[in-house]
């Protein structure tokens, strides 16, 4: 039995991609090529960027943006439809953003709204065109996971087209595999033992999402300084404040570029350098299996892996942060 919620809802998220059904998305097709994804923290970092990568590697003739709700407010938005992806659909910066939206259109054809929550009588899903309601279940620990993950199945779907194909188009039993084995899988000796002592631990690699969120993650599961280095970002000036007490993970790294990562953070810094990978690299590497077009949803878990265990040699109440809160700035009605 698990000592923690959140450690009971990684494993449930294996089940979410397992009997996840595109056809449910189907009712929800844009409704203009122009489309934007709009939310906070984890509702909209892996969700929205892992489908604007896969978009844009597949050649998807739409025109996808993301962007936080209040920023997304000021911006032209007639003619694209927008979605407001919110787990608990009580996030006060979609909801403004909502009611702003119907302030200033004309029709519901020129801006449509629908809203990505876990409930259906939410404020945005009630504010919103219509609503599609994850089936994921509640979540009782603060940082969000399989929420996250049925979100962003939910977006890649959109632009998959597989609501039309149905299920037997996408590769879910196998992911769901996949992923559960990368919860599983055994980290690199020494792993743990430096993100113990890290004064940060930082997650560097492509702009799909994984990354990104795993930096979220870091700050709401293993309680450490987090940052994303996006690219080769890391080896572009960043490495003036880093030190040998931090602790820098490569999300499926370039490999024409590892050996400048090690020169740059292993030698020159002295930071501990690892890697999450579909391939042994040349850094102490967690390798998981390859699902093509949905790998970024593996490395995700096990991502994962690494901070439950590092938040749990730290002692930490994983589900119950000091600070952070479920609902991040959660609307007064």
């Amino acid at each position: 039995m698990n000592a923690f919620a959140i450690e009971s809802e990684m494993q449930e998220t294996i089940d979410v991609i397992r009997s996840f059904d595109p056809r449910a998305v189907a009712p929800f097709a844009p409704r203009h090529e122009r489309i934007v994804i709009a939310g906070e923290g984890s509702s909209r970092l892996f969700p929205a960027r892992n489908a604007i990568a896969w978009a844009l590697r597949h050649g998807v003739d739409r025109t996808v943006l993301t962007e936080g709700a209040l920023q997304a407010r000021e911006y032209a938005l007639d003619g694209r439809h927008l979605f407001v992806s919110s787990n608990s659909g009580r996030t006060a910066e979609g909801v403004a953003l909502i009611r702003s939206v119907l302030d200033q259109r004309r029709s519901a054809a020129e801006t449509p709204i629908t809203a990505v929550v876990s409930d259906g009588d939410s404020p945005i899903a009630r504010e919103a065109d219509d609503a599609f309601v994850l089936r994921c279940g509640a979540e009782r620990a603060v940082a969000a996971t399989k929420s996250v993950v049925e979100q962003a199945l939910f977006f890649r779907t959109l632009l998959a087209g597989t609501a039309e194909g149905g299920a037997a188009d996408a590769p879910f039993p196998a992911l769901a595999h996949a992923f559960g084995r990368a919860l599983q899988a055994p980290l690199p000796d020494g792993l743990v033992d430096r993100c113990n002592g890290a004064v940060s631990i930082a997650f560097a690699g492509r702009n799909d999402g994984a990354a990104e969120e795993l930096a979220l993650k870091a700050n709401e599961i293993a309680r450490t300084r987090s940052a994303f280095f996006e690219g080769t970002y890391a080896v572009h000036g960043v490495e003036e404040v880093l030190t040998d007490r931090d602790v820098i993970i490569v999300v499926e790294p370039f490999a024409d570029q590892e050996a400048k990562f090690s020169e740059v953070l292993s030698d020159g810094v002295g930071a501990a350098v690892f890697a999450i990978a579909t391939r042994q690299t040349s850094f102490p590497t967690i390798v998981v299996d390859e699902v093509p077009g949905w790998t970024e949803f593996i490395l995700l878990a096990a991502g994962w892996n690494v901070l439950l265990n590092v938040g749990k040699a730290r002692g930490i109440d994983l589900d119950n942060p000091e600070r952070a809160r479920k609902v991040g700035n959660e609307v007064a009605e």
